[in-house]
Protein backbone atom coordinates (compact mmCIF):
# COMPACT_ATOMS: atom_id res chain seq x y z
CA UNK A 1 0.00 0.00 0.00
CA UNK A 2 1.47 3.36 -1.03
CA UNK A 3 1.62 6.37 1.29
CA UNK A 4 -1.39 8.12 -0.28
CA UNK A 5 -3.54 5.00 0.11
CA UNK A 6 -2.48 4.72 3.75
CA UNK A 7 -3.33 8.37 4.31
CA UNK A 8 -6.70 7.82 2.64
CA UNK A 9 -7.46 4.97 5.02
CA UNK A 10 -6.47 7.05 8.04
CA UNK A 11 -8.49 10.03 6.84
CA UNK A 12 -11.63 7.98 6.20
CA UNK A 13 -11.27 6.38 9.64
CA UNK A 14 -11.01 9.86 11.16
CA UNK A 15 -14.13 11.07 9.33
CA UNK A 16 -16.04 7.95 10.33
CA UNK A 17 -14.99 8.38 13.96
CA UNK A 18 -17.05 11.57 14.11
CA UNK A 19 -20.20 9.96 12.70
CA UNK A 20 -23.40 11.39 14.14
CA UNK A 21 -26.90 10.18 13.40
CA UNK A 22 -28.29 13.59 14.26
CA UNK A 23 -26.05 15.12 11.60
CA UNK A 24 -27.14 12.52 9.07
CA UNK A 25 -30.80 13.32 9.77
CA UNK A 26 -30.15 17.05 9.33
CA UNK A 27 -28.69 16.34 5.91
CA UNK A 28 -31.97 14.82 4.76
CA UNK A 29 -33.82 17.84 6.12
CA UNK A 30 -31.74 20.06 3.83
CA UNK A 31 -32.21 17.81 0.80
CA UNK A 32 -28.77 16.17 0.97
CA UNK A 33 -28.63 12.37 0.48
CA UNK A 34 -27.05 10.61 3.46
CA UNK A 35 -26.59 7.06 2.25
CA UNK A 36 -22.85 7.76 1.90
CA UNK A 37 -22.33 10.28 4.68
CA UNK A 38 -21.11 10.47 8.27
CA UNK A 39 -23.13 13.53 9.27
CA UNK A 40 -20.19 15.80 10.06
CA UNK A 41 -20.65 19.55 10.22
CA UNK A 42 -18.95 21.72 7.59
CA UNK A 43 -16.74 23.45 10.21
CA UNK A 44 -15.43 20.06 11.36
CA UNK A 45 -14.68 18.97 7.79
CA UNK A 46 -12.85 22.26 7.24
CA UNK A 47 -10.88 21.80 10.45
CA UNK A 48 -9.73 18.31 9.45
CA UNK A 49 -8.87 19.61 5.99
CA UNK A 50 -6.70 22.41 7.41
CA UNK A 51 -4.81 19.92 9.54
CA UNK A 52 -4.28 17.67 6.52
CA UNK A 53 -3.11 20.46 4.21
CA UNK A 54 -3.06 20.56 0.41
CA UNK A 55 -2.63 17.11 -1.08
CA UNK A 56 -3.95 16.64 -4.60
CA UNK A 57 -3.36 12.89 -4.81
CA UNK A 58 -5.26 12.37 -1.58
CA UNK A 59 -8.03 14.66 -2.85
CA UNK A 60 -8.51 12.49 -5.93
CA UNK A 61 -8.80 9.34 -3.80
CA UNK A 62 -11.14 10.99 -1.32
CA UNK A 63 -13.44 12.12 -4.11
CA UNK A 64 -13.61 8.63 -5.56
CA UNK A 65 -14.97 7.19 -2.29
CA UNK A 66 -18.26 8.91 -3.04
CA UNK A 67 -18.74 9.93 0.60
CA UNK A 68 -20.22 13.38 1.19
CA UNK A 69 -17.62 14.55 3.70
CA UNK A 70 -14.76 13.00 1.74
CA UNK A 71 -15.78 14.89 -1.40
CA UNK A 72 -16.12 18.15 0.50
CA UNK A 73 -12.67 17.54 1.97
CA UNK A 74 -11.32 16.80 -1.51
CA UNK A 75 -12.55 20.21 -2.63
CA UNK A 76 -10.68 21.81 0.27
CA UNK A 77 -7.32 20.05 -0.04
CA UNK A 78 -7.19 19.71 -3.84
CA UNK A 79 -4.67 21.88 -5.67
CA UNK A 80 -6.17 24.14 -8.37
CA UNK A 81 -2.95 24.19 -10.39
CA UNK A 82 -2.94 20.39 -10.63
CA UNK A 83 -6.62 19.97 -11.44
CA UNK A 84 -7.25 19.19 -15.12
CA UNK A 85 -10.40 19.95 -17.15
CA UNK A 86 -10.86 16.18 -17.50
CA UNK A 87 -10.87 15.73 -13.71
CA UNK A 88 -13.34 18.58 -13.29
CA UNK A 89 -15.66 17.06 -15.90
CA UNK A 90 -15.37 13.66 -14.23
CA UNK A 91 -16.07 15.00 -10.77
CA UNK A 92 -19.30 16.79 -11.72
CA UNK A 93 -20.70 13.60 -13.23
CA UNK A 94 -20.51 11.94 -9.80
CA UNK A 95 -22.06 14.77 -7.75
CA UNK A 96 -25.32 13.78 -6.03
CA UNK A 97 -26.12 16.84 -3.89
CA UNK A 98 -26.36 20.60 -4.18
CA UNK A 99 -24.05 20.93 -1.16
CA UNK A 100 -21.13 19.10 -2.80
CA UNK A 101 -21.86 20.84 -6.10
CA UNK A 102 -21.68 24.32 -4.58
CA UNK A 103 -18.84 23.36 -2.26
CA UNK A 104 -16.49 22.08 -4.95
CA UNK A 105 -17.22 25.07 -7.19
CA UNK A 106 -16.57 27.52 -4.37
CA UNK A 107 -13.62 25.80 -2.72
CA UNK A 108 -11.69 24.56 -5.74
CA UNK A 109 -13.07 24.85 -9.27
CA UNK A 110 -13.33 28.65 -9.28
CA UNK A 111 -9.59 28.88 -8.57
CA UNK A 112 -8.59 27.09 -11.78
CA UNK A 113 -7.75 28.77 -15.08
CA UNK A 114 -10.68 26.89 -16.64
CA UNK A 115 -13.37 28.33 -14.36
CA UNK A 116 -15.06 30.76 -16.77
CA UNK A 117 -14.94 28.26 -19.61
CA UNK A 118 -16.51 25.50 -17.50
CA UNK A 119 -19.16 27.83 -16.09
CA UNK A 120 -20.57 28.27 -19.58
CA UNK A 121 -19.90 24.74 -20.80
CA UNK A 122 -21.64 22.96 -17.94
CA UNK A 123 -24.88 24.92 -18.36
CA UNK A 124 -25.37 22.98 -21.59
CA UNK A 125 -25.24 19.66 -19.74
CA UNK A 126 -28.41 17.62 -19.24
CA UNK A 127 -28.13 16.07 -15.74
CA UNK A 128 -29.40 18.30 -12.94
CA UNK A 129 -26.26 18.67 -10.85
CA UNK A 130 -23.97 18.99 -13.86
CA UNK A 131 -26.06 21.88 -15.15
CA UNK A 132 -26.28 23.41 -11.67
CA UNK A 133 -22.47 23.28 -11.45
CA UNK A 134 -22.28 25.77 -14.30
CA UNK A 135 -24.58 28.26 -12.58
CA UNK A 136 -22.94 27.67 -9.20
CA UNK A 137 -19.62 28.50 -10.82
CA UNK A 138 -21.08 31.75 -12.15
CA UNK A 139 -22.29 32.69 -8.68
CA UNK A 140 -19.02 31.96 -6.88
CA UNK A 141 -16.95 33.71 -9.55
CA UNK A 142 -19.12 36.81 -9.14
CA UNK A 143 -18.53 36.65 -5.39
CA UNK A 144 -14.87 35.68 -5.17
CA UNK A 145 -13.05 36.72 -8.34
CA UNK A 146 -12.69 40.28 -7.12
CA UNK A 147 -9.81 41.15 -9.45
CA UNK A 148 -11.52 39.80 -12.56
CA UNK A 149 -13.13 42.06 -15.12
CA UNK A 150 -16.89 42.51 -14.86
CA UNK A 151 -17.06 42.06 -18.62
CA UNK A 152 -16.00 38.42 -18.26
CA UNK A 153 -19.34 37.77 -16.56
CA UNK A 154 -21.49 39.22 -19.32
CA UNK A 155 -21.85 35.93 -21.28
CA UNK A 156 -23.35 34.38 -18.16
CA UNK A 157 -26.58 36.37 -18.50
CA UNK A 158 -27.49 34.80 -21.83
CA UNK A 159 -27.19 31.31 -20.38
CA UNK A 160 -29.33 32.27 -17.38
CA UNK A 161 -32.00 33.59 -19.69
CA UNK A 162 -31.93 30.53 -21.94
CA UNK A 163 -32.20 28.01 -19.08
CA UNK A 164 -34.50 29.87 -16.67
CA UNK A 165 -37.47 27.72 -17.64
CA UNK A 166 -35.82 24.53 -16.37
CA UNK A 167 -38.29 23.15 -13.82
CA UNK A 168 -35.74 21.18 -11.81
CA UNK A 169 -35.33 22.62 -8.32
CA UNK A 170 -31.55 22.72 -8.14
CA UNK A 171 -31.20 24.15 -11.63
CA UNK A 172 -33.58 27.08 -11.45
CA UNK A 173 -32.45 27.95 -7.92
CA UNK A 174 -28.86 27.85 -9.17
CA UNK A 175 -29.80 30.27 -11.96
CA UNK A 176 -31.49 32.55 -9.45
CA UNK A 177 -28.39 32.48 -7.24
CA UNK A 178 -26.10 33.29 -10.15
CA UNK A 179 -28.33 36.13 -11.35
CA UNK A 180 -28.47 37.73 -7.91
CA UNK A 181 -24.74 37.43 -7.23
CA UNK A 182 -23.72 38.80 -10.62
CA UNK A 183 -26.15 41.68 -10.17
CA UNK A 184 -24.79 42.53 -6.73
CA UNK A 185 -21.18 42.69 -7.90
CA UNK A 186 -21.20 46.19 -9.44
CA UNK A 187 -23.50 48.88 -10.80
CA UNK A 188 -22.41 47.89 -14.30
CA UNK A 189 -23.49 44.27 -13.82
CA UNK A 190 -26.52 45.32 -11.78
CA UNK A 191 -27.99 46.98 -14.86
CA UNK A 192 -27.42 43.85 -16.95
CA UNK A 193 -28.91 41.63 -14.23
CA UNK A 194 -32.04 43.78 -13.95
CA UNK A 195 -32.47 43.74 -17.73
CA UNK A 196 -31.97 39.96 -17.85
CA UNK A 197 -34.38 39.35 -14.98
CA UNK A 198 -37.10 41.35 -16.75
CA UNK A 199 -36.60 39.32 -19.93
CA UNK A 200 -36.78 36.09 -17.93
CA UNK A 201 -39.95 37.33 -16.24
CA UNK A 202 -41.68 37.68 -19.62
CA UNK A 203 -41.13 34.00 -20.45
CA UNK A 204 -44.18 31.72 -20.48
CA UNK A 205 -42.93 29.65 -17.57
CA UNK A 206 -43.85 29.68 -13.88
CA UNK A 207 -40.31 28.69 -13.01
CA UNK A 208 -38.79 31.52 -15.04
CA UNK A 209 -41.22 34.01 -13.52
CA UNK A 210 -40.17 32.90 -10.01
CA UNK A 211 -36.48 33.23 -10.90
CA UNK A 212 -37.08 36.76 -12.16
CA UNK A 213 -39.37 37.96 -9.36
CA UNK A 214 -37.13 36.66 -6.59
CA UNK A 215 -34.00 38.15 -8.17
CA UNK A 216 -35.63 41.52 -8.81
CA UNK A 217 -36.87 41.67 -5.23
CA UNK A 218 -33.31 41.58 -3.94
CA UNK A 219 -31.61 43.50 -6.73
CA UNK A 220 -34.06 46.41 -6.44
CA UNK A 221 -33.87 46.53 -2.66
CA UNK A 222 -32.66 49.76 -1.07
CA UNK A 223 -29.86 47.91 0.72
CA UNK A 224 -28.37 46.48 -2.48
CA UNK A 225 -28.70 49.69 -4.50
CA UNK A 226 -27.18 51.78 -1.70
CA UNK A 227 -24.26 49.39 -1.27
CA UNK A 228 -23.50 49.42 -4.99
CA UNK A 229 -23.74 53.21 -5.13
CA UNK A 230 -21.32 53.54 -2.22
CA UNK A 231 -18.97 51.03 -3.81
CA UNK A 232 -18.99 52.99 -7.07
CA UNK A 233 -18.44 56.25 -5.20
CA UNK A 234 -15.40 54.83 -3.37
CA UNK A 235 -14.01 53.55 -6.66
CA UNK A 236 -14.35 56.97 -8.29
CA UNK A 237 -12.70 58.70 -5.31
CA UNK A 238 -9.82 56.24 -5.46
CA UNK A 239 -9.29 56.91 -9.17
CA UNK A 240 -9.12 60.68 -8.70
Amino acid sequence: MDNTSKLLELTMDRLEFHTTEEGRKKMLHFGIPNDLAFGLSNPLVKSISRETGRNHELALKLWNTGFHEAQLMASLIGEPGKLTPYQMDHWITTINSWAVCDGVCSNLFRKTSFAYEKAIEWTYRGPEYEKRAGFSMMAVLAIHDKNGSDKRLLPFFGRMQDEAGDKRNFVYKGINWALRQCGKRSLFLHQHAIRTAKKIGRQDSRTAKWVAADALRELNSDAVVERLMNKERRKMEKDI
